[in-house]
């Protein structure tokens, strides 16, 4: 069976992919340390063998009547954004896909009661949400596999849990895959107006929108490195005043695959948390707890799943609450030169 080894919550913000010397323009003549943080991922992560596909949860790519999974058997082109054009311009791409991955993810949607297709039209968009992760995680890396799900704009929370659901055991019955899962997006989400947000591109969390929301990310990042996935879904009404990114829909698809509140998996960080114009932005790293996502059972074990039909918090509280092993350190690596 295939298995979910490792999985993270990153951002793909566009001065990541700028020239060095203008991403430090921005940022009072300093390197940001999403960039280092990123190039530390990849070495401790995505550089080893053992995985073979990626799966990004979108949050750039919103659908409206099903989620979609990209099944091409490789995508190749060049990129430029329809946002940032100036900053995202022409960036080539090329990298396999997995459409036995796809297809079998699309035959769960069924038994999760939602709806999910797979779709290999080479003329399908890309997003740098995938993109830029690419650049840093995938690009010169050419046997692994890179697969999108986007996120679904008339769903709510439960329909992306579902997803997640219906992903983990796609997951599973795919002989042999290990996969990784990128949940691509922001924590708070709301921009400077364009008059204003010059005097705010540092990446400096002092120029997050508001310090209500700069407190909610602090607070979730540091449940995230408790392991206390309960905790962030339990009180997601709350952090929905802070306007995260696709409400946090990337994040609560990755949260669906890991077992939901039953998830202890602990948060490495890498970097610090930063700005970026308003948006709260920050690289979190879950590697899977030795006795699995849920803490119920070996490593190879999936994840627990909500039956069919019923709510996440229909479980029992003590299977939400499992302790995990000792919180992992912030991982801040240097500024390279």
């Amino acid at each position: 069976m295939g298995e979910i080894v490792g999985a993270g919550l990153l951002a793909h913000v566009p001065t990541i992919v700028l020239p060095e010397q203008e991403r430090r323009e921005l940022n009072q003549g300093k390197e940001i340390t999403l960039v280092t943080g990123l190039r530390q991922l990849r070495e401790d992560v995505f550089a080893r063998d053992d995985y073979d596909t990626v799966v990004v949860l979108d949050s750039h790519w919103a659908t409206t009547v099903e989620f979609v999974v990209t099944a091409q058997r490789r995508r190749a082109g060049l990129f430029t954004s329809e946002e940032l054009p100036r900053g995202m311009c022409r960036m080539p791409y090329d990298f396999p896909g997995d459409p036995e991955l796809a297809e079998n993810i699309t035959k769960f949607a069924d038994r999760h009661g939602t709806w999910i297709t797979a779709i290999e039209d080479d003329y399908l968009p890309v997003y740098y949400a995938t993109i830029n992760l690419w650049k840093f995680l995938g690009e010169g890396l050419p046997d692994k596999r890179w697969v999108t799900i986007g996120v679904c704009q008339t769903g709510d929370m439960e329909d992306h849990l579902r997803l997640g659901r219906a992903l983990a055991d796609g997951i599973a019955a795919t002989p042999g895959r290990r996969v990784l899962l990128i949940a691509s997006g922001a924590l708070s989400h709301t921009f400077w107006p364009l008059r204003e947000l010059r005097d705010h591109e540092s990446s400096d969390p002092v120029h997050i929108r508001t310090p209500e929301a700069r407190e909610a990310d602090h607070e979730r990042i540091a449940w995230f490195k408790e392991g206390r996935h309960d905790k962030v879904l339990d009180t997601m009404d709350e952090f929905w005043k802070y306007r995260p990114e696709a409400k946090f829909f990337h994040y609560l698809m990755m949260a669906g695959a890991l077992g939901e509140q039953a998830c202890v998996a602990r948060a490495s960080q890498y970097g610090e948390y930063e700005n970026s114009i308003g948006t709260g932005q920050v690289h979190l790293w879950f590697d899977r707890p030795s006795d699995g996502w849920t803490g119920a059972g070996p490593a190879t074990a999936g994840p627990a799943h909500t039956p069919p039909g019923s709510l996440p918090d229909s479980r029992p509280a003590a299977s939400r609450t499992v302790a995990g092993p000792p919180a992992p350190p912030s991982r801040t690596p240097h500024s390279h030169p």
